[in-house]
């Protein structure tokens, strides 16, 4: 595989379970976009601030070269809320197969009071879903499902696509 799939959603989809055993399956690394951001992007949100395009810039071209760079193909987990990121992030020379995890808010609200250590509080899911433009052409994956069903779905629909 030669392409970087993106999984992609608000903060508590499951972009992280989803994308590492996708990765799994494919046989690809795994990338998280969190383990890129720049220390003061963290303390941002830490404080209950979401970040701007402006705090997300640096941190979009970043993974967009790690893109670039993982020859035979990559997974990579990352918000990509925006249109306008998605294209910083589809700006290399690897094509980019979008996975969007869809999920009611109700959801993403349960998933995010039962997880611990991460550093994006609750408090800024309404901002997610207020900067979320839903992706167009992306595999869409309903996260209500167990993570083996969706990644099957995901694998089943990409082979289709190809």
């Amino acid at each position: 595989m030669n392409n970087c799939y993106v999984v992609m959603g608000v903060s508590g989809s499951g972009k992280t379970t989803i994308g590492n055993l996708l990765a799994e399956k494919a046989g690809v690394p795994f990338l998280d976009a969190d383990d890129f951001h720049p220390p003061a992007n963290i303390e941002k949100m830490k404080s209950g601030q979401p970040l701007n395009d402006e705090d997300r810039r640096p941190w979009l071209f970043r993974l967009a070269e790690e893109i670039s760079n993982a020859d035979g193909g990559c997974v990579l987990a990352c918000s990509a809320l925006k249109a306008s990121y998605r294209e910083i992030l589809a700006s290399g020379p690897r094509p980019v197969i979008w996975v969007y995890l869809e999920a009611t808010k109700e959801l993403i609200r349960e998933r995010l009071k039962e997880r611990s250590g991460h550093f994006m509080p609750p408090s800024l899911l309404d901002s997610q879903f207020e900067a979320l433009e839903v992706p167009k052409n992306a595999i869409v994956a309903d996260v209500s499902k167990e993570p083996d069903e969706v990644v099957q779905m995901i694998l089943s629909e990409s082979a289709e696509r190809e």
